[in-house]
């Protein structure tokens, strides 16, 4: 008996379910737009692949592999296994191994040593899951809105000022210290 688990690469008609899936890792006003593009770029790119899970003839998640490096710092190849999402009525069926194991499989086709993936902090399963699987924490990836952090460092600005000028008084003290007592007393 054939199992209910397929796999196979994206096509333009999964753009609908796809950005449904991803809604919450895509730009908002363009996401339809955005999964467009990605599919048409998959099918052009031999480091670029998604891969759509099926499970009884119905979608049940994907994911979006890309060979790249680890970071622009350190070029070692890796593997970037991209938001594999398993839809809720599919959990616990092995889909979500499945798209991670085609992960692992892209990489190896590709001689690539690692593979990275991330999940949201906040969902415990996901991370859970990924641990079970060996992937282990290496960092946190942070990320806001340029005007937030453009505020706060403003915001710091005055604080980080005095704290300078406190220095280069002491600065200043210390240096007329020092020429007292070095210099000759006259009288």
């Amino acid at each position: 008996m054939a199992s209910p688990l397929v796999l196979r690469d994206a096509v333009p008609e999964d753009a609908p379910d796809l950005a449904d899936l991803w809604r919450h890792s895509l730009r908002s006003e363009d996401c339809d737009l955005d999964v467009v593009h990605l599919i048409d770029k998959g099918q052009g790119d031999l480091e670029m692949r998604i891969v759509v899970a099926e499970y009884g003839g119905e979608f049940a998640g994907a994911v979006l592999l890309q060979v790249a490096t680890v970071s622009p710092l350190n070029l070692t190849p890796v593997v970037h296994i991209v938001s594999p999402t398993v839809l809720v009525d599919h959990r616990r069926r092995g889909v979500g191994r499945a798209l991670v194991e085609a992960g692992v499989a892209f990489a190896e086709e590709h001689d690539v040593p690692q593979v990275s993936t991330a999940s949201l902090s906040t969902s415990r399963d996901a991370n859970r899951f990924m641990a079970r699987l060996g992937l282990a924490t290496r960092a946190s990836l942070r990320i806001a809105p340029t005007s937030a952090v453009r505020a706060r460092i403003t915001a710091m600005r005055p604080t980080m000022a005095r704290a300078q000028g406190r220095q280069q008084l002491t600065h200043v003290l210390a240096a007329r210290r020092s020429m007292r007592r070095t210099s000759p007393r006259v009288g």
